[in-house]
């Protein structure tokens, strides 16, 4: 009886293992066919990104199906962006679908581009793409024709920065379209503060305590100079009261770009 079950045991575990084989011999073979091909957005298209609009659609890519041979699959899409002439050799991926297009925000295009290593605040040229996969991670990758466009991203602000706005800075007196200078502190510090800008000579600006991205800014917190003379401050002879009914700060040295520092330990304004 023993040596029936072995026998039996045998022939269940030779029956398993050909069928494993033969299924592995029969399964089809997926192949690269046709790649995908962008139709849109084109080399014309151009694009400022705001913070304020970060929530808006930036623009909508479609594109031709990638085709495979072999055993019908979900076919996966990855939008890839990357600096002109580097050939895609280390691209950021803005999103990933099934479908055949994609609408892509404002700040999914932002984050993708400062995080690919593009300059905010400038216009920068971006080639985009779509990268096709099916099944793992092992599978034949398709890439479609790339389009140059044109794209200026938004920094992305820390959060414990402060603020300049004024005459003065390159901004002006406006909080549109990412035009406030951010004032950061310096890195491994609680209480310095420092940034390197151009400043007019003549004008006049104002710290802020905050920044709310939108047009209006945020008036309700901010800083003149009579909140740091009062407070004990040193201040370098080239900032002085405005007396200009908010008694901002005003700046009477030669317009050049200057490092402004603000030491709240030291309680020291200077300018380099």
């Amino acid at each position: 009886m023993k040596n029936i079950n072995k026998i039996l045991i045998a022939f269940v575990a030779l029956l398993a293992v050909s069928c494993t084989v033969d299924d592995v011999e029969e399964r089809p073979v997926i192949e690269a066919a046709t790649a995908p091909v962008l139709l849109t957005p084109k080399g014309d298209f151009s694009i400022v990104l705001s913070k304020a609009t970060e929530n808006d659609i930036a623009t909508t890519l479609v594109w031709n199906d990638a085709a495979y041979t072999g055993l019908t699959t979900v076919v996966n899409y990855s939008i890839e962006v990357a600096k002109v002439g580097t050939k895609f050799a280390t691209p950021a991926v803005v999103g990933t679908t099934t479908s055949r297009f994609k609408s892509i925000t404002v700040s999914e295009l932002n984050s993708a581009l400062i995080n690919g290593g593009f300059t905010p605040r400038e216009e920068n040229s971006v080639e985009i793409r779509i990268k096709s996969t099916v099944g793992g991670t092992g599978s034949v990758a398709q890439f479609s024709n790339a389009f140059t466009i044109k794209v200026t991203p938004y920094r992305t602000p820390l959060a414990s920065s402060l603020w300049l706005v004024g005459a003065a800075t390159p901004g002006g007196w406006s909080w549109d379209n990412d035009a406030e200078t951010e004032f950061p502190l310096v890195l491994g510090k609680t209480d310095v503060y420092s940034v390197s800008l151009m400043l007019k000579n003549g004008e006049a600006f104002r710290i802020f305590l905050g920044n709310n991205f939108t047009s209006n800014g945020n008036w309700d917190a901010s800083r003149n100079f009579p909140f740091y003379s009062t407070a004990g401050f040193t201040i370098t002879p080239q900032l002085v009261n405005a007396n200009d009914g908010d008694s901002n700060f005003r700046y009477t040295g030669p317009t050049a770009v200057r490092v402004l520092k603000i030491d709240s330990t030291a309680k020291t304004i200077t300018l380099n």
